[in-house]
């Protein structure tokens, strides 16, 4: 019965993308075989994900790769689908991937022409994550820097909207050593947080757009301190082209192995090396807790 539920919810899901995008079909999102995240939007859409992971290896690094938080920035949902069946194609160069294309299900899926940036609650899942004070800054910022613009509302509290709060679980639960998001259409790549960014993605090139308060950016990059890359496609309605698809996706791979996955190798290597006193001092002291 459990598996009858998910199909249904499937067939609905990829049916109305397919009505909404041109660029992605309903049988190509079916074929991914997305998998019900456990929590659904506030409209009641199951928020769907799909892990990626060696077969035959351990994973050099987790990624998280997360489209679609604004539901009026369409190539962000479809240029994931495309990455998704390069993936299936065991494109992801060792990493653990985790996927969720659509984070914002509500705010894209609506009737043609009315998507929105914000979810059914009206609210902007980029400014509802739980940053330091997010109660003193987030509605002042709203009020006195945006004037109060619709588009930009925080919501009632951090966290207050499904969407994000299930987002929070999942970097608690896969713990990334990165994390990837899609938006558009400034036509640059964004970076906060820890490492070095790539100066150029594809067409991409970096322009550091600065965080705000209950951003992605503030959230991952500054507090948590994850490395948190930020994709601006060009467009917000058309897709890059295929050769800029395949840019970007190798770009970023390679930026991955260099200023993540090497690190990762050499902090391992070295803890090996360590002499076995030097080991059971840095385990004690709880300052050293990453």
């Amino acid at each position: 019965m459990a598996e009858d539920r998910l199909l249904d919810e499937l067939e609905s899901f990829c049916g109305r993308v397919d009505a909404k995008l041109s660029s992605v079909n309903s049988h190509e999102c079916m074929s991914i075989g997305l998998l019900d995240g456990g929590a659904d939007s506030n409209n009641s859409t199951p928020l769907l994900f799909k892990d990626f992971a060696p077969s035959d290896t351990a994973p050099v690094a987790r990624v998280l790769l997360v489209g679609g938080i604004h539901g009026d920035e369409y190539s962000s949902v479809s240029i994931l689908f495309k990455w998704l069946a390069m993936l299936e194609e065991d494109l992801g160069e060792r990493f653990h991937w985790r996927v969720i294309p659509v984070l914002n299900p509500d705010g894209l899926l609506r009737p043609p022409r009315m998507s929105q940036r914000m979810n059914a609650n009206g609210v902007d899942l980029n400014r509802n994550f739980p940053t330091p004070n997010w109660q003193e800054e987030a509605h002042e910022y709203w009020e006195k820097r945006t004037w109060k613009n619709k588009r930009r509302y925080p919501g009632p509290e951090a966290l207050s909207e499904p969407e994000t709060a299930w987002l929070v679980e999942q970097i608690e639960s896969f713990q990334p050593h990165a994390v990837v998001s899609v938006h558009a259409p400034h036509g640059v790549v964004d970076f906060d947080g820890p490492r070095v960014p790539p100066r150029q993605l594809g067409p991409l090139e970096l322009r550091l757009l600065g965080t705000y308060p209950g951003s992605m950016g503030r959230y991952i990059g500054i507090h948590k301190g994850i490395p948190l890359l930020t994709l601006e496609l060009e467009s917000a309605f058309g897709m890059p082209r295929r050769d800029e698809v395949y840019a970007i996706w190798y770009d970023m791979l390679g930026w991955l192995h260099e200023k993540i996955a090497l690190p990762l190798k050499l902090a391992e290597e070295s803890k090996l090396r360590a002499p076995v006193n030097e080991l059971l001092r840095v385990g004690s002291d709880s300052d050293n807790e990453g």
